[in-house]
């Protein structure tokens, strides 16, 4: 995984241990809820990338944050895919510009 993508993750499971704390739930009620172990509960606080993602996504629900799931990948986002749209535009851009005009009779 590379850095950055483990570091969101740790920062993700902080944000989602942080918030059970500040609704003051115990390890143990918060698992019995997100239907885990303690262990699997403690390895997402701490951003394991092992722990599945519908663990993560059902502690999004708990807090009211899954909507914001569907965002993260969300086409407007894609930065890499609109930089390759404006490089095809610009190639096509510059092909029809060196192509001779047509003559019409």
């Amino acid at each position: 995984m590379p850095p950055s993508a483990a570091k969101a993750l740790r920062e993700l499971g902080a944000n989602l241990a942080l918030a059970r704390l500040r609704r003051k739930e115990s390890l143990k009620a918060w698992a019995q809820r997100l239907q885990v172990s303690v262990p699997t509960l403690m390895r997402m606080e701490r951003g394991d990338a092992k722990v599945g993602v519908g663990v993560y996504a059902t502690a999004l629900w708990l807090i009211g944050r899954h909507g914001a799931m569907a965002e993260l990948a969300a086409p407007k986002e894609d930065l890499g895919a609109l930089e390759l749209e404006i490089q095809t535009a610009a190639k096509r851009h510059a092909r029809q510009k060196t192509k001779p005009e047509s003559i019409h009779e």
